[in-house]
């Protein structure tokens, strides 16, 4: 059986924003996405404690802290390091790729060019979080 997720999107792009919650309606996913327009706002949402997402969808490039920064910072704190993070990018650079692997994430997903190309991936992956056992805070 499939659960609704909290996911936390940290994306600074607005139509990057709109487009998947577009896609996220369409599949019509029971799904609670908390939004941050960077890695210094997503720390500021998860250090409230309010809701402590269940996966992080990121992209790598943001301004103020970026996606990388944000890892690091994530993946250093003890409470908030088991949270799921996918990077969700456009950044198909084998380096950024490599950089994050070790780190610690549990994804690294190209954004395709195509809108039913970029839904198909989008519904799989959250398909595949939506079955995964999680650590619940």
């Amino acid at each position: 059986m499939t659960k609704s997720l909290n996911i936390l999107l940290i994306e600074d792009d607005a139509i990057e924003v709109m487009k998947f919650n577009r896609v996220v309606k369409t599949l019509g996913l029971n799904h609670k996405i908390i939004e941050a327009n960077n890695g210094e706002e997503a720390l500021t949402i998860l250090k409230e404690k309010e809701i402590i997402p269940d996966i992080i969808l990121l992209d790598l490039n943001m301004p103020k802290l970026n996606g990388i920064e944000f890892l690091t910072i994530l993946k250093n704190d003890e409470i908030l390091q088991y949270i799921p993070a996918i990077i969700l990018t456009t950044s198909s650079n084998h380096k950024d790729m490599l950089e994050c692997y070790k780190i610690g994430i549990a994804g690294y997903v190209l954004k395709p060019l195509k809108y039913e190309d970029y839904t198909d991936r989008i519904k799989r992956m959250l398909d595949y979080w939506s079955i995964t056992e999680l650590i619940s805070q």
